[in-house]
């Protein structure tokens, strides 16, 4: 089941003395946060909506301020809080795209339907993604690209892999 809830960022630390944060944002386009009136913070098993009063995008993150807040003691007590937007206010996926929380548990299977492994974790080193699958003999690494894995389906939680071509591609450490 697909979360409702996707994490954009985390507070690092106050900035000034007028409640503003900075913010590592978890999104390939941090002037997204430019559109958006609030945001979602996990409170236990619930989430709890806030607006955002000011916002800023920089070259090295994002500040905002957050309703309410109008100093840096009440600044500081964000610090490591993590930010989210539900579904209906996410960024809307082009064709193709799919965000890297819904890939996180997906069955990796070959076109027989063979499991292979579980989705553990995406990571960006740079010119593609790369999937860590968490098999049975231990850890794979899988590039990311079209040829190696055609089909995903986040809904069923599938991810359908050429496995003729793992020979040249993934990375094993098998235990």
């Amino acid at each position: 089941m697909l979360s409702e809830y996707l994490l954009i960022g985390e507070v690092l630390r106050p900035q000034g003395v007028k409640g503003l944060v900075k913010v590592r944002p978890d999104t390939d386009d941090p002037y997204r946060y430019e559109d958006l009136e609030f945001v979602f913070i996990k409170k236990g098993a619930s989430y709890e909506k806030i607006e955002i009063a000011d916002v800023s995008v920089r070259d090295d993150g994002v500040y905002l301020r957050l309703n309410g807040v109008q100093d840096r003691n009440e600044a500081e007590k964000q610090r490591g809080m993590m930010l989210y937007v539900d579904r209906p206010h996410a960024r809307v996926l082009e064709e193709g795209e799919t965000f890297i929380c819904d890939l996180i548990g997906c069955k990796a299977v070959d076109f027989d339907g063979n499991e292979l492994g579980i989705v553990k974790d995406v990571l960006q080193p740079g010119g593609n993604d790369v999937y860590v699958i968490k098999t049975p003999k231990g850890e794979m690494l899988l590039p990311a690209v079209r040829h190696i894995v055609p089909e995903i389906d986040v809904e069923k939680g599938i991810m359908k892999v050429d496995a003729s071509r793992l020979h040249e591609v993934a990375v094993c450490s098998w235990e």
